[in-house]
């Protein structure tokens, strides 16, 4: 780390070890986001930190973010995955868009005003969504089914459709939705909109009750008959697809730092844990069987860490590389997090599956990073094609 980001590190830290932690397991009861702890995190400048400076953000770079990811994460999954994915919700544009939209969604993400949807209190930012998934169009994104069609005069889309599993969708101002022009194009007739969630015909439906990261928000989202401007698209029709893989692709190092956040989170718990249980006359740290446990434990966060932010790093220097990294880091980071977390529980032993221990929970937390953004079987068969590719047969 550079020193600049040292301080960054040491202020997030004290940050969510004050107003995030103490409350975390409170929030992960009610499934409700810690809004005064979000505003907090406004207010340091926590959302969307890697904004480009030209456009009111602070430009901060990949490698950067993934520092105040990891720390985020360290304090609680849902609260961290709430703060980054307005950087998802809004990469489409930063990808493709025009400067007139990137300026305008800056100044929304930016600015003080209520949430759109009346069940949820007073916020204190903007919020983005990025609205790709649907019932049967997870992992295939080619069979969506919601639909852009032009009017006959070209001046307007008219989206209907619906989304599902997409997060901070009942907070957002905007969402970068990907919906088809023509479905028996498939993939090709794909197409990025830039949605003014506020506009009549767009509405919230099933609120999800997770598992885990339960400070984050999942919803549904409907579209009937939602009038957009031709303007609203991002990049050019038939590119939905492209930039929603390249969106994906950038959000993967933010996949790696999360996962090593809540992996810190898990060592510290198990290694205090094991100095003050006692078996056989000694604490079970000195056990060689939980000792090699807590190695392995640190092995796995310090590897994670070291090729997040390799994809951090060359996304920063505009390395294509980045796209191919992505892919084994989001792999390995998330299936290490789910390592660690089983033998979190296994060291806590039956503590480790009672709600009184923060371990359960981490445990729960962990399981929707090899699904989300990409599950790890589509990485896997992303990864082989590469390699295919490379020792093809002449």
């Amino acid at each position: 780390m550079t020193e600049e980001e040292k301080d960054i590190v040491a202020m997030v830290h004290e940050f969510v070890l004050k107003e995030v932690r103490p409350k975390a397991a409170e929030h992960d009861r009610t499934g409700e986001l810690d809004w005064d702890a979000y505003n907090k995190a406004f207010e340091m400048g926590l959302i969307c930190a890697d904004l480009p400076a030209e456009y009111g953000g602070q430009g901060m770079s990949a490698v950067t973010g993934a520092w105040i990811r990891e720390e985020l994460m360290y304090g609680d999954a849902g609260f961290g995955l709430t703060c980054g994915t307005n950087n998802l919700g809004i990469k489409p544009v930063l990808i493709a868009g025009t400067e007139e939209q990137k300026r305008w969604c800056v100044e929304t993400l930016m600015s003080d005003k209520p949430g759109r949807d009346p069940r949820w209190p007073q916020k204190r930012s903007g919020f983005a969504a990025f609205a790709l998934t649907e019932p049967d169009a997870g992992s295939d994104a080619g069979a969506c089914r919601t639909t852009a069609d032009k009017t006959p005069d070209g001046s307007e889309y008219i989206l209907n459709g619906r989304k599902c599993f997409i997060t901070n969708a009942c907070y957002a101002d905007f969402m970068c939705v990907v919906a088809s022009v023509d479905r028996s194009l498939g993939y090709k007739g794909l197409t990025m909109f830039l949605v003014d969630a506020h506009l009549p015909g767009v509405s919230i439906g099933k609120h999800e009750d997770k598992m885990g990261i339960r400070q984050s928000a999942t919803c549904d989202v409907i579209f009937e008959d939602v009038h957009i401007p031709a303007s609203a698209i991002i990049g050019k029709e038939g590119e939905g697809f492209k930039i929603a893989m390249k969106t994906l692709e950038q959000g993967r190092a933010g996949v790696g730092s999360g996962c090593v956040g809540i992996m810190r989170a898990i060592l510290e718990e198990a290694a205090k844990y094991s100095q003050v249980r006692v078996t056989m006359g000694k604490p079970i740290c000195k056990q060689q069987a939980i000792s090699s446990k807590l190695a392995d434990m640190q092995i796995a966060i310090e590897t994670s860490r070291a090729i997040g932010m390799k994809v951090a790093a060359l996304l920063d220097a505009g390395d294509p590389a980045a796209a191919a990294l992505g892919p084994i880091a989001k792999c390995y980071c998330s299936d290490a997090l789910n390592r660690v977390a089983t033998e979190g529980v296994q060291i806590l032993g039956g503590y480790g599956y009672m709600r009184d221990y923060p371990m359960e929970k981490y445990m729960r937390d962990a399981k929707i990073f090899q699904i989300f953004e990409g599950t790890n079987e589509i990485q896997r068969m992303v990864i082989s094609g590469d390699v295919i590719r490379k020792y093809k047969v002449k």
